[in-house]
């Protein structure tokens, strides 16, 4: 699948987490904004599972952007209240035109 400048009509934030000592041995993790960027957002399977005592939902995306550097697996989308954790990014072709992220939305 590839997609033109034109599909990429959804506006999402970047976030790259900052983690800091809690003062009792853990780390707190607070996200901070990297960039808003335009995208294309591709369900592409979904699953259940317990977790917690609880059935948990899990959504695979892709999701195109245009290429740009630093995006990292420990970096998330965020569209409103949805978050999108990036598990891989993709140069496709290796042209540094688009890049495209697989993703995993965990639904509550």
């Amino acid at each position: 699948m590839t997609v033109s400048i034109g599909d990429l009509r959804i506006r999402l934030a970047l976030q790259a987490p900052l983690t800091s000592a809690d003062g009792g041995g853990g780390v707190t993790t607070a996200w901070s904004l990297v960039a808003e960027v335009w995208a294309a957002l591709h369900p592409i399977s979904g699953s259940e599972t317990f977790e917690a005592d609880g059935l948990r939902g899990r959504v695979s995306h892709e999701v195109w952007i245009r290429y740009r550097t630093g995006i990292e697996p420990k970096m998330r989308f965020v569209l409103g209240t949805r978050v999108f954790e990036i598990r891989a990014a993709i140069d496709t072709g290796e042209r540094h035109r688009f890049l495209r992220c697989l993703v995993e939305e965990r639904i509550a």
